[in-house]
């Protein structure tokens, strides 16, 4: 299993292209199962989670291939952008197993695109993840209103659609559909009901659908596609149905998550940091706060596409307290609530954060902790009382974003920090240590079992130096 060292105290400086969106990329993947012409998707991020699914549309019947732009350049350590390409051969496997499921929550996306184009699904029922509880119930309740019949056996969800039988895969109805949770709108929910819809008989109208940027991500491929869709991007979605889809070509938007946590290293190590294919028009929450703790960014305001924005990002003092509460699209996003907590923990002052979507996520509070950081919680809030130094650490790695917040805090700690299991971070940043180390940072990934008890290195140990 792999681990990260860091040497805390160099700034981050230099310049990063933002990945395409992982949370848009595994939706749009999954709608090539609506059609059986191809699916191109461009500037696919190379991660975990994207591997998980090819390997999942693959199981289901779909041809997939790769293409890396001849015109794309390396940018910070990265290869070139690719494009992945899907086709949707072979409907006799309906099946998403439980092997490939349990490696990815988000594999539930294949549910509503796979039922309304082959009448019938079987997928493995997602289980519980180190943040808290993620039901399903609102994606079933969705595709029921749907007309479809729900049954779960054996651990699996079973969607079948009304009038399917032995070689006539039948059709969803159109309907009036609320998603609304008790934590807010359903992101993947709403992708599902969308998904499903498409090729619906009549129409479905989406009450209470989740706004994320992602989710007009997906829409617009599915209009390529030839989906009449009106009111991505807000509560209400009206879908009228089309008896078939056709194929497409999309470009992944910007990952906002990725370009968020850079921006905040940056800050954290008060750095300069120009980021390119940046979706600060996805971002206006995360901007404000960062420009309250008194974070720059300077960006061209007469730049055609905000979303796909060139900005400059730098901080020279020490951060301001702030107090932020996370919140559905456009509000502040529960996934980068562990970065901004770990930037915090240098901040001049005592800020307050609150976590209103997965309340139970602050496994990284004891890890921060072992660093130095002061950090009191009471429920879903935090009180962070800002110090004048971390100190390096070994610490443990327990879910994707909590595990960009460690490598934050390593970058900005004295002394060294040995990071464990650090296959959560691949899940959602693309070689984020070789891109790290391009902008100035002292980061190596190495296997483990080459490290003490201690957390030392033995390879420095062996050496005599001061740096891996």
């Amino acid at each position: 299993m792999d681990a990260f060292v860091i040497h805390g105290g160099p700034r981050l400086v230099g310049r990063l292209a933002v990945n395409g969106s992982k949370n848009a990329a595994l939706p749009l993947m999954a709608a090539a199962l609506l059609t059986d012409q191809p699916i191109h998707i461009e500037g696919a991020p190379r991660l975990a989670d994207i591997a998980s699914m090819v390997r999942l549309l693959e199981d289901l019947g779909c041809e997939t291939s790769e293409e890396v732009s001849d015109s794309a350049s390396a940018t910070a350590g990265r290869e070139a952008e690719r494009t992945l390409t899907f086709r949707s051969t072979d409907w006799s496997s309906s099946h998403a197993r439980y092997e490939i499921v349990r490696t990815m929550r988000a594999s539930i996306c294949a549910l509503g695109p796979m039922l309304a184009r082959r009448g019938q699904a079987r997928i493995s029922m997602p289980g519980g993840c180190a943040i808290g509880d993620r039901p399903v119930d609102l994606h079933l309740r969705g595709l029921a209103a749907l007309g479809a019949d729900i049954a779960l056996e054996s651990g699996d969800i079973i969607a079948t659609a009304p009038g399917h039988a032995p070689g006539r895969p039948g059709r969803l109805r159109g309907a009036t559909i609320f998603l609304g949770g008790p934590f807010g709108s359903t992101v993947l929910g709403t992708a599902n009901i969308l998904c499903a819809a498409t090729l619906a008989r009549g129409q479905t109208i989406i009450e209470s659908a989740a706004c994320e940027p992602e989710i007009v991500d997906l829409a617009r491929l599915l209009g390529a596609m030839g989906a009449r869709i009106e009111g991505a991007g807000t509560p209400r979605i009206v879908i009228e149905g089309v008896d078939e889809l056709d194929g497409g070509r999309h470009r992944v938007m910007p990952d906002r998550i990725e370009a968020g946590t850079f921006m905040m290293a940056a800050a954290m190590t008060r750095g300069r940091l120009t980021l390119e294919n940046c979706p600060l028009d996805a971002m206006l929450a995360v901007s404000d706060r960062l420009k309250e703790i008194g974070v720059r960014i300077e960006t061209d305001e007469t730049a055609a596409d905000t979303l796909r924005a060139t900005c400059e990002v730098t901080m020279d003092g020490l951060p301001r307290p702030a107090q932020m509460t996370t919140q559905p699209y456009p509000g502040f996003p529960t996934d980068l609530q562990a970065q901004l907590l770990a930037l915090l923990t240098l901040a001049d002052g005592n800020s307050v954060i609150t976590e209103k979507i997965y309340p139970e996520r602050y496994l990284h509070v004891a890890e921060l902790s072992r660093m130095g950081a002061r950090i009191f919680r009471q429920g879903p809030t935090v009180v962070v009382s800002g110090v004048r130094r971390l100190v390096g650490a070994p610490v443990m790695a327990s879910d994707l974003r909590a595990s960009a917040s460690l490598v934050m805090a390593g970058l900005a700690a004295e002394g060294t920090t040995i990071i464990r299991r650090v296959y959560h971070l691949d899940r959602g940043y693309e070689a984020m240590e070789e891109v790290l180390s391009s902008i100035g940072a002292r980061i190596e990934r190495v296997d483990d079992k080459d490290l003490l008890l201690d957390g030392a290195p033995l390879g420095a140990l062996e050496s005599g130096a001061g740096a891996v």
